[in-house]
């Protein structure tokens, strides 16, 4: 269940100029004469113009997996940290935090912020709620900086019983001698009073296998709750995208406020759902 950074994505966008040809301007009417506006008709017609520049990227920042589990309500602030390594060897650091919360139904609430640089002077703003239903299979996508304000409903097919594995691959080496992984049980710990059971993989693949001229290592590290079934602190370092710390915040183990699970007022819902599949375990 992958959530476009709602939480948020670093987006580069290049958007078609303005146009900016202009209109040559009808010849003036002799003395004594009346303009018929025939001249105006035959005026050269606008021509566009755009801004175009080759390259660039497009970032998404993938955040943690939030199950519909069951009988297992509660409510965080989530902190994210982003981490990227520049090729003189300085950083850039972006943040954000956003609210999640699931019931005892398995719904689950989250919001989307903009990652903004860390201790800057840009201010984070909410960008989508979403709201998950795995009992009506409904996914609630309501974009609160766009006009007119809509909830795009789609189906949401997980169920409350479905089992979401976040192992990595066994240890040992990879098929087709692409690397190796390596698995490392890190015990127990309490993440905002919650125990956790910590686990560290890691895959170090060989020269070569994506064009790398050199072994290429990347790390996971999560600390696993069963009791909710989700990482309340999960890292991962790749040096291809830096580095980045997702932490759980002011956990409250409790049924969350049921008007988080209504539609912002003011939202029309913009129906894209197809039927709705059979659960799957």
């Amino acid at each position: 269940m992958r959530l476009l950074v709602a939480s948020f994505t670093a987006l580069i966008i290049l958007a078609p100029g303005v146009a900016l040809g202009q209109t040559a301007g009808a010849a003036p009417a002799a003395s004594g004469q009346i303009s018929t506006g025939s001249q105006a008709a035959a005026a050269k017609p606008t021509q566009q113009q755009f801004y175009a520049q080759d390259g660039g990227t497009t970032e998404v920042l993938e955040s943690i997996v939030i199950p519909p589990k069951a009988d297992a309500p509660f409510t965080l602030t989530l902190q994210t940290e982003w981490v990227r390594t520049l090729y003189d060897g300085g950083t850039i650091t972006s943040v954000n935090q956003r609210k999640i919360a699931r019931d005892t139904k398995g719904r689950i609430y989250q919001e989307r912020w903009f990652l903004v640089p860390k201790n800057g002077k840009v201010q984070s703003r909410m960008t989508t709620i979403q709201i998950s239903d795995p009992n009506a299979h409904t996914h609630y996508n309501c974009f609160m900086l766009e006009e007119p304000h809509v909830c795009v409903l789609t189906t949401f097919t997980p169920s409350t019983t479905a089992v979401y594995k976040t192992a990595g691959p066994p240890p040992g080496p990879l098929p087709s001698d692409t690397g190796e992984a390596i698995h490392e049980d890190l015990g127990k710990q309490l993440v905002s009073g919650v125990e956790t059971i910590g686990t560290r993989d890691a895959i170090i693949y060989n020269p070569g296998v994506f064009g790398n001229d050199r072994k290429v290592t990347v790390e996971r590290e999560f600390w696993y709750s069963a009791q909710l079934g989700i990482n309340l602190l999960s890292k991962r370092s790749d040096p291809r995208f830096g580095a980045q710390t997702f932490t759980a915040t002011n956990l409250i183990l409790f049924e969350p406020d049921e008007k988080l699970y209504e539609l912002p007022e003011g939202f029309k819902v913009v129906d894209r759902r197809q039927e709705a599949p059979a659960d799957v375990d």
